[in-house]
């Protein structure tokens, strides 16, 4: 029915194959994990703000793309997932946090299979390994040997609907204070803090996450909200070289102003409520 399969063209983000098969019947799977190891395209080299990173480098260097807590919920462990891009990880070794500034050891890198984890000696370029995190990284954190580098392309957004969170059960306030700054911190939502009232805004970009937020919140946290809409259509971060300019932008507009999880200032507009069927945006 098709072309031939063309490997530059899947290499250059043209096209993609379609396997036929099922994995229930193990039918299939087999071509499809050997086709995969034949055509997967080796380590690339990743741009940061120093240089450009090649794979075939000897000195160290990875950064974190995903956090996910309560991997294990007999545990309540949180995962900090590391993909490498030069050198060699090893267990057991000191490596620099760059935005820390501190030196950190891993001594239980694990790395995943489905539901199952295993230990990680080594890793190279292209490899993804798992770190137990006690709060130290964020999406976005570099590893290397010393270098004061930082990736660049790491993904963000910025929301498109937000929404107030609502303590129901003031008895399991930590509870839900622990889970939302947990969960936010997996960059599947973004947290605000608008004052007076120490108000949480989260910011998504669907509907569906509210709902899984709020159910990760119930049954791994213990704690009960739920999700107000407010009128908010945008969250604009701040940024100028003169400080006394957002001085004053903060002082006329403190009633629009709340902090992100970096204490970084964010201004969210107002959407405006239609009255005759048009849309109007402040």
């Amino acid at each position: 029915m098709y072309d031939p399969f063309d490997v530059s063209r899947y290499l250059a983000g043209d096209l993609a194959p379609v396997f036929f098969g099922s994995a229930v019947n193990n039918f299939g799977v087999q071509e499809l994990l050997n086709t995969f190891v034949r055509i997967s395209p080796i380590p690339q080299a990743r741009e940061s703000s120093l240089r450009v990173v090649s794979p075939e480098e000897d000195t160290f260097s990875g950064f974190v793309f995903k956090i996910h807590a309560n991997i294990d919920p007999n545990h309540r462990n949180r995962i900090a997932f590391m993909r490498v891009c030069s050198g060699k990880f090893e267990r057991g070794k000191f490596f620099h946090h760059v935005r820390l500034g501190k030196q950190l050891r891993f001594s239980s890198p694990v790395s995943f299979m489905a539901s199952s984890k295993s230990i990680v000696e080594e890793a190279y370029p292209g490899d993804v390994i798992g770190l137990y995190d006690t709060g130290n990284f964020k999406i976005g954190d570099a590893i290397t040997e010393g270098e004061a580098l930082v990736f660049k392309g790491i993904p963000s957004f910025s929301p498109e609907i937000f929404k107030e969170l609502l303590n129901t059960d003031p008895m399991r306030s930590k509870q839900l204070e622990k889970g939302i700054e947990q969960l936010t911190d997996e960059g599947i939502a973004q947290l605000f803090t608008q004052q007076p009232g120490n108000r949480r805004i989260v910011g998504t970009v669907g509907e569906l996450q509210f709902e899984v937020i709020q159910y990760r919140l119930e049954h791994e946290y213990g704690a009960s909200c739920r999700f107000q809409p407010i009128n908010y259509y945008k969250a604009c971060w701040m940024t100028s070289d003169k400080r006394g300019a957002i001085d004053e932008f903060l002082r006329r507009k403190a009633n629009y102003i709340a902090l992100d999880k970096d204490d970084n200032y964010v201004f969210r507009p107002i959407a405006l409520r239609p009255t005759n069927g048009a849309t109007g945006l402040s």
